[in-house]
């Protein structure tokens, strides 16, 4: 059983009804997935091949597959043997019913065959969540063998059903939970009305960190039926058709030679997020930038007054980061937050101060969207940043800290070994502190993240809230990401990264997250630098996938086509 208190759960839905991608929501939190696919055959069907090659698209890099095949007792055994930190996500029960019906392995007790997967289910230490199609919703099989197969599928998510913790039913990307066993799981709740963002709030311009010390309110969420921002919340997914079709599309327009290559990713995550195959460029972008300090040895070799020099410039629209998002067209929001304590000492902030870091940080994102605002990009710039950052990788992934905690740059190009190790006890110091400590979203943020950290959080949560594209770039926007998918799942198929940047922090978190870099340049400019500018190529590229018509020789296979079906 895990942490939160479930560990199976049967995803049903139609064909194409988003239920792939909500089980893997559910999965998001798991540094770790084993896929195990059931699909057999298919090597000569094109149109099937590119269903799974989309499925594999969307898997983060750090998961591994496994393949059932046409042996149906091999997933049964996985069960059995998996352990108890393990997460399996399998797909589809479709694929295994197929092999226990095929004509090679009768005569066969079918039905024992389900009784086993039944009892391995109830038995498994694992976390396990299984997709599988949805019967009896239409016409009955006018042949044996797909009134077999019907029958066969029917029974076994019966089966299924009573075994698993949790069932849910996905129609039209939306999950409806018919059965949640008590206590509810953390994850992705019953499917209810799109939440509904707060107002935006009247503050006074200075300082605009006064909002993180005020007592703390409840988020007026009425709609949904929520009255916080808490784990579990029940936010929206981009559409799971979109995606795929518009990079399938991107295969047949008018264009020469490989066509866009890498772009394809920012095509397809436009697409979804706007739920059209030929998406528009983002035309009005805000940048927000988070400023925020942190104490202690997480800040060693720091040089507080060049950062200083930095902000103000990004306020005043001057720099580089004026520059860029002159360029680019796009605006620059600063919003300066409380300093956070050490990291190594104790909780670097309240639980107050994490929830109004959370609403201002929704507010933000609210105030984009109702600007006519069509893309946000996160970014953050402070003392200590990269140290924290690394420090929430590893707590919520077990990352290894010295691995991933980036090298201290001084000017003039050299770098302050001494500072690293610094930052480095720093780290160790701090996640031995909360090794016994629960680990939750807002545990994180109370002993690790810090004021700037929950600012970045609630963005993103209220962007996917209001359905709105958010561009990460650097230490922040990852750590962000990985609490916000405690709150909600859901938040990280609203995120893209344009440009892998330099970091190992930032590859690793953005993996672990499920994203895939449209690019990798280099870029090491840092404080949402690297994303503004990269952003006219993404633009230009979802422009031509948008407008290129399909390519002639592609409509005049259509109309051999139609004139054979004639």
């Amino acid at each position: 059983m895990s942490e939160d208190r479930w560990n199976t759960v049967l995803v049903l839905g139609g064909i194409r009804s988003g239920k792939s991608a909500f089980a893997e929501s559910l999965v998001a939190d798991a540094p770790s997935v084993r896929y195990v696919a059931t699909a057999v055959g298919g090597e000569d069907d094109p149109e099937w091949l590119a269903r799974i090659e989309a499925h594999q698209r969307r898997r983060p890099q750090s998961w591994s597959t496994e393949e059932t095949g046409a042996d149906p007792t091999r997933l049964t055994e996985l069960l059995i043997e998996a352990k108890p930190d393990e997460t399996l996500l399998v797909d589809d029960l479709g694929g295994w019913v197929a092999a226990v019906l095929n004509p090679a392995r009768q005569p066969n007790d079918d039905e024992a065959d389900v009784a086993a997967l039944a009892e391995a289910v109830k038995a498994t230490r694992a976390r396990v969540v299984l997709v599988s199609p949805e019967v009896g919703l239409s016409l009955v099989p006018v042949t044996p063998v797909g009134r077999a197969f019907a029958d066969a599928l029917g029974v076994t998510n019966q089966a299924l059903a009573g075994a698993c913790d949790g069932v849910a039913l996905v129609v039209a990307g939306q999950a409806t939970w018919l059965k949640r066993e008590t206590p509810a799981p953390k994850k992705p709740q019953a499917a209810a009305p799109t939440v509904v963002a707060p107002p935006p709030v009247e503050t006074t311009p200075a300082p605009l960190a006064s909002v993180l010390t005020e007592r703390t309110m409840t988020l007026p969420l009425v709609a949904s039926g929520l009255t916080e921002i808490a784990p579990g919340m029940d936010l929206p997914l981009p559409s799971s058709d979109a995606g795929p079709d518009a990079r399938e599309r991107l295969g047949t327009i008018d264009l020469p030679g490989i066509g866009l290559g890498a772009f394809g990713e920012a095509v397809e995550f436009a697409a979804a997020t706007q739920d059209t195959t030929t998406p528009r460029p983002w035309t009005a972008v805000r940048l927000v930038l988070i400023a925020g300090n942190h104490g202690g040895g997480a800040a060693a070799g720091a040089d507080e007054a060049d950062i200083e020099r930095r902000l103000a410039e990004a306020e005043q629209g001057a720099g580089l980061l004026g520059r860029l998002a002159a360029e680019a067209g796009a605006d620059i929001s600063v919003l300066r937050v409380s300093a956070a304590g050490a990291i190594e000492d104790g909780p670097v902030t309240g639980d107050d101060t994490v929830s109004a870091g959370l609403r201002e940080g929704w507010r933000l994102a609210d105030d984009a969207a109702d600007g006519g605002r069509d893309a946000i990009l996160l970014a953050g710039l402070g003392a200590g940043l990269e140290a924290v950052a690394t420090a929430v990788l590893a707590a919520t992934t077990g990352a290894e800290p010295v691995a991933m905690l980036p090298r201290v740059l001084v000017p003039g190009g050299r770098y302050d070994d001494d500072a690293w190790m610094v930052r480095c006890a720093a780290i160790r110091d701090a996640l031995h502190r909360i090794r016994q400590e629960p680990r939750g979203a807002t545990d994180i943020l109370r002993e690790l993240g810090g004021p700037d950290v929950a600012v970045a959080t609630g963005v993103l949560l209220g962007a996917a809230a209001r359905r709105l594209p958010v561009l990460l770039d650097g230490p922040l926007g990852i750590a962000a990401g990985l609490v916000a998918r405690d709150f909600a799942s859901q938040t990280r198929h609203w995120c893209l990264l344009p440009e892998a940047g330099a970091l190992a922090l930032v590859r690793q978190g953005a993996d672990v997250l499920g994203l895939t870099p449209v690019l990798r340049t280099g870029l090491d400019l840092g404080e949402g630098a690297n994303a503004l500018a990269v952003l006219p190529a993404l633009r230009t590229a979802i422009g031509l996938a948008s407008a290129l018509p399909v390519h002639p020789a592609m409509l005049g296979e259509q109309s051999v086509d139609d004139d054979d079906v004639v």
